[in-house]
């Protein structure tokens, strides 16, 4: 009897692994193979770079060749893509980051690895094919297609509509996009966020995915109310969830940095897949509440036990008053689930941190609302208890366990307010107000303290993502824009002769060292006349490939005052270019009026400009007025770490 059995455990664990390492690998496959791309480079079939003329020497190739750097490979699909959503709607552009491929591989690739049971959720996720979906759908109307303004409205509305269909959570979600994903948020962009989480958790309420009516599968609902009592475990809650959050960025940030881009691992992204997944299967087999899927996991930790229902044995009556068994082994799944959380995020694969953080937030609740619940049965006498007189349903640990969740999530996303809605949303009930809000704000407290960066934040760093934080101040020191400003940016001389030849070969090697976006345009006396970017650039020559060596103009703006007369505006239309338009001239592809500073300015001026208008670069001159060097959004970051580094 005891050998079949034991061949029988062994069939199920064989088949467990097999089934989990098939599901992990065709997610990564699939990732890697149809989302990877090399960071901000955009060569688009535009004939510029791609052929190159025929009368090219060997001598330009070999110009265009120095100083290319091996690029960086993105997989579009990986992860959870808030920080890349978050790094869009600040003003950045990656290209097709939001596209259809990356919608069809996140959205297979998603369900692949969640049904491959590792220790990652589906709700993060969710906010980045919402924004696919947004971003898709923009292009069928020339009103967002042709204005980057509108369209990040549309994504934000998105990333408010994937949150409220992840938790069914529509006001949550409205407030996350605000908290944590936009970096611009007028009301007008709320109220229509709102209108597109409403419609979003509608939808998902009519086709009742789960069959039980529930917009999600841990929506639960309590019937007790808490105690004053309880106010000091759910305060050292919130402490664990802190403390958790904050070490949890930081090992996933030192794991990600040394060992999965620091040894051979970087080059081999399927192998450190199927690692994590045969480490995943090895530990969490063992455990009933490892083996469960994520998100069961926390439904059950969440529930209150009734009469008569069992909840995968986490129920205890006080007949059967022995905890131990129970509590030791939700210990181990909190242990198992937090370590494999920290190798598993980041893996070359869709993965959300959401309901992982949830899950080891809720076990150390439930945890400690077992031990209230067996305090309070065998020490009803303590005066703590009064309040609960003889009844023995006085404490519910599920209570608990929703509220360590909440605690543990705000220590790792730092969110704070979104959080606390989607916990009154989830659970129908603004009774535990007051726990939560407790649990959030200690949780943000305790792991803004050990660790002042989110996991999101950590992300971004780590990708060297171009975003700019507007919530952070800085102490600028002795440091002026003399010291930042980058000199050695090519520069178009307007009043040489500019052959389709020479833009193009200085277009080439601009584009291969992946660090130039444009072009300032001076005149001989290097006055600022404007700027191109390597885009328009790019576009411009595509036009005029066939003819190498005609020049290119590129004129500066006129000041003229101009009569209303039908004569003067019709030249001023052929003139300006609505009429008929000189293919050779490039100035309507130019900026006429960049955003200059004076090399004397403070930095803070600087940050402001990046912060507040989105400005990609800032041309910099002299005290006379005179062409100095550009420092563009990349450089002001890398200046900030810098400077961040400096004074921790």
């Amino acid at each position: 009897g005891s050998e079949f059995g034991d061949e029988n455990w062994v069939v199920e664990y064989a088949s467990y692994t097999i089934i989990a390492l098939a599901l992990a690998i065709t997610s990564s496959i699939l990732t890697i193979k149809l989302t990877a791309s090399t960071r901000f480079v955009t060569r688009k079939d535009s004939g510029v770079l791609g052929p190159s003329f025929e009368n090219d020497t060997d001598e330009t190739k070999e110009v265009a060749q120095q100083g290319a750097t091996p690029r960086k490979v993105l997989y579009f699909a990986s992860g959870s893509g808030i920080p890349e959503i978050k790094t869009i709607l600040s003003g950045f552009v990656i290209h097709g980051y939001l596209g259809g491929m990356t919608l069809f591989t996140k959205s297979v690739g998603l369900a692949l690895s969640v049904a491959s049971g590792l220790s990652l959720g589906k709700e993060g996720p969710f906010v980045h094919i919402a924004s696919c979906v947004g971003n898709i759908v923009s292009r069928f109307f020339k009103k967002y297609e042709n204005n980057e303004g509108k369209r990040r409205e549309i994504l934000s509305a998105a990333a408010a509509a994937g949150v409220a269909v992840a938790f069914g959570a529509p006001i949550g979600g409205v407030l996350f996009s605000l908290e944590e994903v936009s970096y611009f948020f007028p009301p007008k962009v709320m109220w229509r966020s709102f209108w597109c989480a409403m419609i979003a958790a509608v939808t998902l309420r009519f086709l009742d995915p789960f069959g039980t009516g529930k917009l999600v599968l841990f929506q639960v609902t309590y019937d007790k109310d808490w105690h004053a009592f309880e106010l000091v475990p759910f305060l050292f809650l919130g402490v664990f969830g802190g403390v958790y959050g904050a070490y949890f960025s930081k090992l996933n940030y030192r794991w990600s940095r040394d060992v999965r881009n620091g040894t051979w691992l970087k080059t081999h992204p399927v192998s450190e897949v199927i690692l994590v997944t045969l480490v995943t299967s090895a530990l969490c087999f063992l455990n009933w509440y490892t083996r469960m899927g994520g998100t069961e996991l926390v439904y059950n930790l969440f529930a209150e036990c009734r009469p008569g229902e069992y909840h995968e044995g986490l129920c205890i009556s006080p007949e059967k008053n022995n905890p131990g068994p129970i509590v030791s082994a939700i210990a181990v799944a909190l242990i198992v689930k937090g370590l494999l959380t920290i190798v598993t995020f980041g893996i070359k694969l869709p993965a959300g941190i959401f309901i992982p953080s949830l899950g080891v937030g809720a076990c150390m609740g439930r945890i400690v609302g077992i031990g209230m619940q067996w305090l309070q049965w065998n020490h009803p006498q303590w005066s703590v208890f009064e309040a609960c007189a003889d009844d023995k349903e006085c404490v519910i640990p599920g209570i608990y366990a929703m509220v360590g969740a909440a605690a543990t999530l705000s220590g790792v996303t730092r969110t704070t307010v979104s959080l606390a809605v989607i916990m009154f949303e989830l659970t129908n009930s603004l009774s535990y107000v007051v726990p939560i809000m407790l649990a959030v704000l200690v949780g943000k407290t305790v792991a803004d303290a050990i660790e002042p960066k989110g996991i999101y934040d950590l992300v971004i760093t780590l990708a060297q993502l171009p975003y700019l934080d507007h919530k952070q101040e800085y102490l600028w020191g002795a440091y002026q824009i003399t010291d930042i400003a980058d000199r050695s940016v090519p520069v178009i001389q307007s009043d040489q002769e500019n052959t389709v030849k020479s833009l193009f070969d200085k277009l080439q090697e601009a584009v291969s060292t992946g660090i130039v976006e444009g072009f300032p345009l001076i005149t001989d006396d290097r006055k600022v006349i404007g700027y191109i970017g390597t885009n328009e650039l790019e576009h411009a020559l595509a036009q005029v490939a066939d003819d190498p060596d005609a020049e290119c103009q590129f004129r500066r703006a006129q000041t003229r005052r101009q009569s209303f007369d039908a004569t003067s505006f019709t030249s001023s239309m052929n003139e300006d270019g609505i009429g008929f338009r000189d293919p050779f001239d490039f100035s309507l592809y130019m900026n006429r009026a960049p955003l200059c500073v004076p090399s004397h300015a403070p930095l803070e001026l600087v940050q402001q400009m990046f912060v507040k208008l989105g400005a990609r670069h800032i041309v910099i001159t002299d005290a006379k007025g005179a062409y100095f060097g550009v420092i563009d959004k990349k450089t002001w970051i890398a200046f900030l770490g810098e400077l961040e580094e400096k004074h921790s």
